[in-house]
């Protein structure tokens, strides 16, 4: 059963909450990051991407950066911009988006959990990522972005939920992207040891739906910690780290589209020909074409969108992987026509969050730099969940969540 424990969060004061809220650090470059802390000294991306306070040239993974956003993270605590609350609390963040809203519960996630696969994970990792957020916490000793989970539903956490959520807000702000954040203290000291009790005894797993990087640091983290601790008691905090949990019902996952330098020496009327013997294809002209069910996709070339079909028997819908979407348009299409084989190091193709919509795919593919795009229809949350259950790996870039979740609103400390 799933471990998730209450904490002494470090939190801003209310009215900086706003200003002091960023984007996680991976969905902006440091050139982004830099103008968006230009005008705004309070933002978290001093934190979390400390570079933006040093000269351009100096290497992002250098001490030198760790050192800065260590830095400014305890002069902020030192002036009160940061406090630490007094008592272990868990702590509620609803996100608004689209007239929806998703509430999460703020707790701490076990180390124990993640080694032994509790916590089930439908990513693999970069290296170099991983190591950047490791020397992240190593040298700031927090855990200064939460990582995003899901779990299966429970009546007895949405009841305590709803009842919190009644009463007013700590935080509630709606930032420029229209999306509206609340957060809750949970201070009801019964409430937490229900809260407690039911993750013990009820939660038989959690699931990482976005932040595997983050997550496998923030463990590793913990275990070295624990094997260079002789007298390790199992109640330090570094044997736990920041993670977000949302019931699964309440998440949506939306597409992750595909941009393709080059049709591999094909033109246009042979690539086509090469597609139909796998697709059904109708043409549907200059107006945005989404696609409305899975193994449908969209693609965008030469001015014009098409509606493509996979054919029955070219996929495998009883294989938890074969029947993606991304995986049929890797094996009938990538692949075999294009040449492109791996997704993780190619150059000739790029990925595009739905959030930016169909618009997006059509400007890079209409000035040049594409030569085609393809929009998917989104995974499901049952479809990860099966995955993640089943010890499968999703391919890169499958499941793009939103909102995504802002970083400074609550921390956690490894002490």
């Amino acid at each position: 059963m799933a471990i998730v424990l209450p904490f002494k969060g470090y939190r801003p004061k209310r009215e900086l909450a706003s200003s002091l809220a960023s984007r996680p650090y991976d969905v902006l470059s440091s050139d982004e990051a830099r103008i968006e802390v230009k005008d705004n000294p309070n933002s978290f991306l001093h934190i979390v991407k400390p570079e933006v306070d040093l000269p351009e040239d100096v290497d992002h993974y250098s001490e030198q950066v760790y050192n800065k956003g260590r830095e400014n993270l305890q002069k902020w605590i030192s002036q009160g911009i940061l406090f630490q609350d007094s008592e272990r609390y868990y702590y509620i963040y609803a996100q608004t988006m689209w007239g929806k809203t998703q509430y999460g519960l703020v707790g701490c996630a076990s180390v124990q959990d993640y080694l032994n696969n509790v916590i089930k994970k439908h990513e693999l990792t970069r290296e170099v990522k991983e190591i950047d957020r490791k020397n992240h916490i190593r040298i700031t000793n927090f855990n200064a972005e939460p990582v995003f989970f899901t779990y299966p539903d429970n009546t007895k956490i949405n009841a305590i939920v709803s009842e919190v959520v009644q009463v007013t807000a700590e935080y509630d702000f709606t930032l420029d992207d229209g999306v509206r954040h609340q957060l809750w203290v949970i201070k009801d000291s019964k409430k937490n040891r229900e809260i407690e009790k039911v993750f013990r005894e009820e939660i038989p797993c959690t699931y990482v739906a976005d932040g595997h990087h983050r997550t496998a640091a923030a463990a590793h983290v913990g275990e070295e910690r624990k094997l260079a601790n002789k007298n390790h008691s199992g109640k330090e905090e570094y044997n736990y780290f920041l993670a977000v949990h949302f019931p699964a019902s309440q998440l949506t996952i939306i597409d992750y589209n595909r941009v393709i330098k080059d049709l591999n020496g094909l033109g246009k009327s042979k690539f086509i020909e090469k597609l139909l013997e796998k697709f059904d294809i109708e043409e549907k002209g200059k107006q945005e074409y989404k696609p409305s069910r899975a193994h449908e996709f969209s693609m965008y070339i030469d001015g014009n969108w098409y509606g493509l079909t996979a054919k029955e028997n070219t996929y495998k819908d009883n294989d938890p992987i074969g029947c993606l979407d991304v995986t049929i348009l890797s094996e009938l299409v990538l692949a075999p026509i294009l040449d492109i084989t791996d997704l993780r190091k190619s150059e000739r193709i790029d990925f595009v969050g739905g959030i930016r919509g169909l618009g997006e795919l059509k400007r890079r593919v209409d000035s040049g730099e594409m030569a085609a795009a393809f929009a998917l229809y989104p995974v499901s949350m049952d479809q990860l969940i099966k995955i993640a259950d089943t010890g499968n790996i999703m391919p890169p870039k499958t499941t793009w969540f939103e909102p995504k979740l802002r970083s400074g609103i609550v921390i956690h400390s490894l002490e």
